[in-house]
């Protein structure tokens, strides 16, 4: 007989200092039209997300205004902004009716009021566009005595392990069947934030799209095919540089689960449902991080493959568009 699937109850906490508010603010409030570095959203569900608390201006804006009335200095490297994401195992929210999802999302914001100010709150607003449903709420750390302090917050291992306490306590008089869920310290491992998978899933089709046009270029169509190609590498060599950037960040753990990958394939093939479900999403965690170094080499392999006039020709123009800009 397969054992029960647990269902946890998930808390995440992210930090964030500058410019990327604003990118924070454009994904959770789905400001853009598009989404292409996020395949997992669906446009034709939007309209079904809903907010628990409506933003009353820009989240820079609103989080500025928060500190300037507290009267709190800040450096250029302060936290502005934290967000909380909450949600759950998937199998939780099968079956949920939208105000079963409200009623969820509900009792977690009241658990945020309980234990920081609800004045500080810029925006609770619910996914529903995504794969599994999530709140995002994000507020400005400031602190009962007005100071602002991300670290004062939620700084260390220990208050990160007192606010899970906290949350499951909370939550599990209202949903007896979660379980509490673990943070990216108590699993002594660095948390891969899903974006970059979603980075490393766009760079892969854009990849692909490269493959198609190197292997499309004829003698006959030499120059229409390489005025595509450099168009095209204008957004490609740039988002290999960002997903550079990423890989760089967590280096040292893909040194540990690459050279583990062929024991990790195995391990997986040989899981059964009778196993802790906990353990199977720990290997196939790992195994989604080791193949994400492979996915990089691929997408950055690929621009050995263009041949060097090609190369000549989008450096040229990219020199050209600088010049111009300058």
């Amino acid at each position: 007989m397969a054992a029960q699937v647990p269902h946890y109850a998930i808390m995440r906490f992210a930090k964030y200092k500058g410019p990327e508010i604003s990118q924070i603010e454009a994904h959770n409030e789905r400001t853009k039209e598009t989404y292409a570095s996020n395949p997992d959203i669906d446009p034709t569900h939007t309209h079904l997300n809903f907010h628990l608390i409506k933003p009353q201006d820009k989240y820079r804006a609103e989080s500025n205004r928060q500190i300037k009335e507290a009267g709190c200095r800040t450096r250029s490297d302060s936290i502005r902004v934290m967000e909380a994401l909450f949600t759950a195992t998937p199998e939780f929210f099968k079956g949920k009716k939208r105000s079963e999802l409200k009623e969820f999302f509900g009792e977690a914001l009241e658990f945020i009021k309980q234990n920081q100010a609800p004045e500080t709150i810029i925006s609770a607003v619910v996914h529903l566009d995504e794969e599994t449903p999530h709140m995002h709420l994000c507020f400005v750390p400031l602190t009962e005595d007005k100071r602002l302090s991300a670290k004062d917050i939620a700084g260390n291992k220990k208050k990160l392990t007192q606010w899970q306490d906290k949350y499951w306590e909370h939550m599990v008089k209202k949903y007896p069947t979660l379980e509490r869920g673990e943070t990216a310290s108590e699993t002594g491992r660095k948390h891969i934030p899903t974006r970059v998978f979603k980075q490393m899933a766009r760079l892969n089709k854009q990849h692909d799209k490269l493959v198609e046009m190197l292997s499309d270029v004829k003698f006959t169509n030499y120059k229409d095919k390489t005025a595509q190609i450099v168009a095209f590498l204008e957004k490609y060599i740039p988002d290999v540089a960002a997903m550079e950037t990423q890989m760089k960040k967590y280096e040292k753990f893909f040194k540990a689960a690459s050279g583990k990958q062929k024991a990790l394939e195995k391990e997986n093939a040989e899981l059964t449902e009778a196993l802790e479900k906990s353990e199977q999403q720990s290997t196939l965690k790992k195994l989604q991080e080791a193949r994400l170094l492979n996915d990089y080499e691929r997408i950055k392999g690929v621009l050995d493959r263009i041949p060097p006039e090609i190369i000549k020709a989008y450096t040229h123009r990219s020199t050209q568009k600088h010049d111009i800009n300058r």
